[in-house]
C-alpha cells in the first residue's frame, strides 16, 4: 500500500524529481542552527524532572507539611498544563509569525517563569511560574523540529528530527542527576537561576542562525517532493459567511477552547502519579468527572468553532490525510505504552525487588537512556529506507520488549531486567524520527509548527489517558487478587513461633505475587497498545531517501 499526497500529480513528480537533482549542500549555518535548537529543547526537558529529585527541599522552602502533601503533585501537573496547553497556539503563531519571533517569545518565557521560580515562596504563585515557564518550553520542540524542517532537504528530514527529538528525551533522562547535582552545590533553587544565563545566551544566536520570511521549504526553487501538498486551501466553512472575529490570522478563542479541553483532561484525570502498589491497595487515581464535561464541551466547540474560521488553528481537513491521522493516532498510543514504563519499571522495583529509589531510578534509565539513542538511529533509517518500515519496526521492538518484561520471574537476573527495558527503550526511540517527520511532510511548509505541537500534545494526551486508566483498573485488579489473603492481627494460641512465622511469611507471598501478576499484566497490555501502533503505521508515507547512508546532516 503506497498512500500519496493529495497534490502528487505528474507535474508534481517532475518538479520534485528537478529539485531532488539540484539539491543544495547543508549549509554550517543549517548544522549550527540545528545544534542550537537542540540545545534549548535539551534544557527546557531538563525541567520537566529535574525537581523530583529535590522535591522534600521545595517542599520545606514552601512551608508544604504532611497534611497538604497531595499539593505537592501540582508542582508536576502545572508543568505539564503549560507545557501541554501552550503548544498548539505557539505552533501556529510561529507558522505565521515566524519561527525566529516565536522562539525569542519562547525563551522570554522560559527565563521569566524559571526567574519567577527562584524568588516565590508561596505554592501557589509556584505553580503559577511552573506554567509559565512550561508555556515557554514546550513551545520550543514544535518551533525547534519546524526550523529544522525548514533548513534541512526532504530526505535529512527525519534524522534531524530524530536528533532533536533525542535531545529531548535525553533531558528528561538526565533531568533527575541535574537537579539533584546543582541543588547540591548551593541549593535546589540553582537549578532555576541557572536557565536565566543559558538563554540570555541562546536567544542572540538563535536570533542569527534562524531564518527570517520564508521557510527553507517554501522558497522556491527549494521546494521538495514531500512539502508539495495544498495547504493554503480554505476550509470549509459548513455553507455559511464567517463571522469578522471568525477572520483573523491567529485563532485565538479556538486556541483558549482548546487549551479548556487539554487543561479538562489532564485535572479531570489526576496528576498520574498514583497507581497500583501492594502497600497501598486501595489508592487509585481520582477522577474528577466535573472537569472531564467540561473539556468535553470544549472540545465540541472547538470543532465546531473551527469549521467555521478562515484560518482555523488547525484545519480539521486534514485528519483526512491518511498520513496525518496516522501520525497522531500512533503517537497517542505510544505515549499511552510510554507512560506504564515510565511509572510503573520504579514501583516495580520498590514494591518487588526491594529497591531504594535511587536503585529504581537507576533500573528505570536501562529503559530512557535507549531512547534517544533509538531516535537518532530511527531518524537515520528512516531516512534509508522509508518512514512506515522503521516505524512498523521500532513499535514491534517496543512490543516485543514490554512482553518480555511482562513475563519477569519473581526474581529476575540483572541480564533479564538489562536486556528487556534497553529493547522496549530502543524501539520507542526508533518511531520518533518517522512520526515527526511524516506528520510535517504531509501538511506543508506553512503547516510545519502546527503539526508539530499537535502530534506532541497527542502523545501528551495519551500519556494521561493511558496512566488513569490502567492504574484504576490495576487497582481493582490487584483488589480481587489479594482479597482472599488474610494474616490474623492477633497469633492464635495454638500456633508455635515458627508456625505463626510461617503464617505471616505465606501471606506476605501470596501478596507479592499478586502485585507481580497485576505488574506484569500492566505490561502485558501496554505491549498490545504498541502493537496495535502498527496498524496506523501502515498508513505513514513510504519516504525512501537515495544516498543517505552516509552522515546526512555534515557538510559534503
Amino acid at each position: 500500500m503506497d498512500l500519496e499526497r493529495p497534490a502528487d500529480t505528474e507535474a508534481v513528480k517532475k518538479q520534485a524529481a528537478g529539485v531532488e537533482a539540484a539539491e543544495p549542500k547543508v549549509s554550517r549555518r543549517a548544522i549550527l542552527a540545528m545544534v542550537t535548537l537542540c540545545v534549548a529543547v535539551f534544557i527546557a526537558a531538563l525541567d520537566q524532572t529535574m525537581v523530583l529529585t529535590v522535591m522534600p527541599s521545595i517542599m520545606d522552602s514552601l512551608y508544604i507539611d504532611v497534611a497538604h502533601l497531595t499539593d505537592v503533585g501540582w508542582i508536576i501537573t502545572g508543568y505539564l498544563l503549560g507545557y501541554t496547553i501552550a503548544m498548539p497556539l505557539f505552533g501556529r503563531l510561529a507558522d505565521v509569525r515566524g519561527r525566529r519571533p516565536m522562539a525569542m517569545v519562547a525563551l522570554t518565557l522560559f527565563m521569566l517563569g524559571s526567574a519567577l521560580c527562584v524568588f516565590l515562596d508561596d505554592l501557589g504563585l509556584f505553580v503559577a511560574a511552573r506554567v509559565v515557564q512550561a508555556a515557554g518550553g514546550g513551545a520550543l520542540v514544535p518551533i525547534a523540529m519546524a526550523a529544522a524542517a525548514d533548513m534541512f532537504p526532504l530526505r535529512r528530514r527525519a534524522l534531524v528530527l530524530g536528533i532533536i527529538g533525542g535531545a529531548a528525551e535525553a533531558g528528561g533522562v538526565l533531568g533527575p542527576m541535574y537537579g539533584a547535582g546543582l541543588a547540591s552545590l548551593w541549593s535546589w533553587r540553582l537549578i532555576f537561576l541557572v536557565n536565566i544565563p543559558l538563554c540570555v545566551m541562546l536567544m542572540p544566536i538563535c536570533w542569527r542562525l534562524l531564518r527570517p520570511g520564508l521557510s527553507y521549504a517554501a522558497q522556491p526553487g527549494l521546494v521538495t517532493e514531500g512539502d508539495l501538498v495544498d495547504d493554503d486551501a480554505p476550509p470549509s466553512l459548513g455553507g455559511g459567511r464567517a463571522r469578522w472575529w471568525q477572520r483573523g490570522r491567529v485563532d485565538y478563542l479556538g486556541a483558549c477552547l482548546m487549551a479548556l479541553a487539554l487543561a479538562g483532561v489532564t485535572i479531570g484525570l489526576g496528576t498520574g502519579t498514583q497507581t497500583v502498589d501492594a502497600s497501598a491497595a486501595g489508592s487509585a487515581t481520582v477522577v474528577k468527572w466535573p472537569w472531564l464535561v467540561v473539556s468535553g464541551v470544549a472540545f465540541i466547540a472547538f470543532v465546531l468553532y473551527e469549521r467555521r474560521h478562515e484560518q482555523p488553528l488547525i484545519r480539521l481537513d486534514f485528519f483526512k490525510r491518511p498520513a496525518f491521522a496516522a501520525a497522531n493516532i500512533a503517537h497517542m498510543l505510544v505515549g499511552a505504552a510510554l507512560i506504564i514504563g515510565m511509572v510503573e519499571i520504579p514501583l516495580y522495583a520498590y514494591t518487588l525487588f526491594g529497591m531504594t529509589e535511587i536503585e529504581g531510578g537507576l533500573l528505570l534509565i536501562r529503559l530512557t537512556l535507549m531512547i534517544p539513542v533509538g531516535a537518532v538511529l530511527g531518524g537515520w533509517l528512516a531516512d534509508f529506507v522509508g518512514y512506515r518500515v522503521t516505524a512498523v519496526l521500532g513499535f514491534l521492538v517496543a512490543a516485543g520488549g514490554y512482553l518480555l518484561v511482562s513475563r519477569w520471574p519473581l526474581e529476575p537476573t540483572q541480564m533479564q531486567l538489562t536486556r528487556d527495558l534497553m529493547v522496549s527503550g530502543l524501539g520507542f526511540g526508533l518511531v520518533i524520527g518517522p512520526i515527526g517527520a511524516g506528520v510535517i511532510s504531509s501538511v506543508g511548509p506553512k503547516w510545519m509548527t502546527t503539526s508539530s505541537a499537535l502530534v506532541t500534545v497527542s502523545r501528551m494526551v495519551g500519556m494521561v489517558v493511558g496512566l488513569s486508566t490502567l492504574s484504576s483498573w490495576g487497582v481493582r485488579r490487584f483488589n480481587v487478587l489479594a482479597a482472599d489473603i488474610s494474616t490474623p492481627i492477633v497469633r492464635p494460641p495454638d500456633l508455635t513461633d515458627a508456625e505463626w512465622q510461617a503464617v505471616k511469611d505465606a501471606a506476605a507471598l501470596a501478596t507479592k505475587q499478586a502485585a507481580h501478576s497485576v505488574f506484569g499484566e500492566f505490561f502485558l497490555i501496554a505491549a498490545v497498545i504498541i502493537a496495535v501502533a502498527v496498524i496506523p503505521a501502515i498508513f505513514f508515507y513510504k519516504h525512501k531517501g537515495r544516498g543517505t547512508a552516509r552522515i546526512p546532516f555534515l557538510p559534503h
